[in-house]
């Protein structure tokens, strides 16, 4: 699929206020500074579609960017920024769940993880709850140009043999690097497989 058209669309902190539209949304997640914007951008081929910092936890809103005026992606607030106050966590938990459990657009939730760590517990606990709820999700493993080709693939191996010790099956996987813009075409196909399917 190519993407020939990608502008932000709107900002806001309640999923009652996205656009009003039967396209198929596509969201991002991930714990704060996993290289969300800077996959999107790779994605889209537009630098500066989503704003990166080298700052976690910059994201604060739903952000909605219309592709090639059929779809969206949607950049959802970071997760586990320590350095957030409780009540500001709290709000921005409320605003991803609402966002997560009831946006019937969203068509698939795409996790992002860090492919140079370990599987932590935050990121365990969240899909624990995406599982729960039955949300369609795929985990995307980033900055894997950060390490070797074969340390990259040992730790993704890793990490889904971990998933594995208690769940029956994994969701989709696919493996990324912004910077080299791997793992760009198999998402991209995956989407635009998925966008085949009627909206609900």
């Amino acid at each position: 699929m190519d993407i020939k058209s990608a502008k932000f669309e709107i900002s806001n902190s309640d999923y009652r206020k996205c656009p009003d539209s039967d396209m198929h949304e596509y969201a991002f997640i991930g714990r704060s500074n996993v290289g969300k914007s800077s996959l999107i951008n790779m994605l889209t081929g537009r630098k500066s579609l989503a704003m990166t910092s080298s700052t976690p936890g910059k994201t604060m809103l739903i952000n909605h960017f219309r592709i090639n005026d059929s779809w969206y992606i949607v950049d959802l607030p970071g997760y586990g920024y320590a350095q957030r106050g409780k009540e500001s966590r709290a709000q921005l938990q409320r605003m991803i769940q609402g966002y997560i459990l009831n946006r019937t657009q969203m068509t698939n939730l795409f996790l992002l993880i860090d492919s140079r760590h370990s599987p932590q517990k935050i990121d365990m606990e969240f899909m624990e709850w995406l599982a729960e709820n039955e949300v369609p999700f795929s985990i995307v493993f980033t900055k894997t140009d950060k390490l070797s080709k074969e340390n990259a693939r040992k730790n993704v191996e890793s990490y889904c043999n971990k998933l594995l010790e208690t769940w029956e099956s994994l969701p989709p996987v696919f493996v990324t690097s912004s910077t080299q813009g791997s793992g760009k075409e198999e998402l991209l196909a995956y989407i635009d497989e998925m966008n085949r399917l009627p909206t609900e």
